[in-house]
């Protein structure tokens, strides 16, 4: 489902294992991951659980962890043990092609599941890297999944996150198998204005946490094409390039490119 451009070795990440990752102490952790104080509890939680179902979530997720920006919170073929919510920062996924090179296969912002490729083998299928200093929230797979059993809401909530998987690697597909290069990067900008926009931050205005060449790699776009597209978007006046800082002019030009 990859395209043939994928990342050289320029993007391998640190070698920096997970466990050097510096955590709150753990009276903060639980009071950081409190879901039913969360802000982004109606992004990333069914917006009707009970009372009583908040406050059994609450003994789900009782931790979070930070991940500095380059570190990997796992690996590919590291055992899955929890499921895992951005609460704070980005992060991008990534598998390994057998000649070495890299395909990034996805970006995560506050609210959007990690490891979810993990539930079908009981391995991880992907890295997940930091592209800034991050926090997620841990969820036990199997804690999470007595939740579940008890919850109809949470275990719908659970399905749909799956089925939103299925669906985001269809979406991928078909970019990267039908779409031309203004196509593919027009794409990308308003599905992330979108995602954004949904959680309250600036639709219009987009602070990219990611490189140009991860731009490229994901898209299956080489880094002079990707630059030189949005040169080409900048003349004709539907975004104002400002280094990571972009700024998304005509949302009705871009859809129609």
């Amino acid at each position: 489902m990859y395209a043939e451009a994928a990342c050289e070795s320029s993007l391998s990440t640190p070698l920096s294992p997970p466990w050097l990752v510096v955590s709150p102490q753990p009276a903060e952790r639980e009071a950081a991951a409190r879901c039913s104080s969360c802000s982004l509890r109606a992004v990333c939680m069914p917006p009707d659980l009970t009372a009583a179902e908040l406050r059994q979530l609450d003994t789900v997720v009782l931790t979070t962890r930070t991940v500095h920006r380059g570190v990997t919170l796992f690996r590919a073929h590291d055992a899955f043990q929890s499921l895992y919510a951005v609460r704070t920062g980005s992060f991008k996924t990534v598998v390994m092609h057998r000649d070495g090179r890299e395909q990034v296969t996805g970006f995560q912002i506050p609210g959007e599941p990690l490891g979810l490729d993990g539930v079908c083998s009981g391995t991880h299928r992907c890295d997940a890297i930091a592209l800034e200093d991050s926090t997620v929230c841990i969820m036990p797979f199997g804690q999470l999944e007595t939740f579940c059993r008890e919850s109809r809401r949470m275990q719908r909530h659970l399905y749909r996150l799956m089925s939103g998987e299925i669906v985001r690697e269809s979406r991928l597909m078909m970019l990267l198998g039908t779409m031309t290069a203004e196509q593919r990067l027009a794409a990308f900008l308003l599905d992330l204005a979108a995602r954004f926009q949904a959680r309250g931050y600036s639709g219009a205005q987009l602070n990219l946490k990611m490189s140009r060449e991860e731009i490229g790699c994901f898209l299956g776009l080489k880094l002079e094409t990707v630059s030189r597209m949005f040169s080409r978007f900048q003349r004709e006046g539907l975004v104002e390039p400002n280094g990571k800082q972009i700024r998304l002019v005509d949302l009705e030009g871009l859809a129609r490119v």
